[in-house]
């Protein structure tokens, strides 16, 4: 992963956003030597969102069933039925 200074994103704004866009690889923007944002572009960024819903339903589902709150199939059929029709 490519870092730069937040000096360089003030003088090279234009070039770090088409790097970002083109190479699809984030850019740590570091201020006073420490991380401070990542640069990512539109589309991974929105990967990125579907990934963690995805993620956050799988980890809701599995405490679901740790917790016991799960249905049989004929029970989920009968819940189902009026989204089915």
């Amino acid at each position: 992963m490519r870092t730069e200074r937040v000096t360089t994103l003030k003088r090279q704004a234009t070039e770090l956003l088409a790097a970002a866009e083109r190479d699809k690889e984030p850019i740590l923007i570091t201020q006073h030597g420490l991380p401070s944002v990542y640069l990512v572009d539109v589309a991974s960024d929105e990967r990125m969102q579907q990934r963690m819903a995805l993620l956050e339903g799988i980890a809701r589902g599995e405490m679901a069933v740790a917790e016991g709150r799960t249905l049989s199939h004929e029970q989920a059929q009968h819940r189902m039925a009026r989204w089915l029709k």
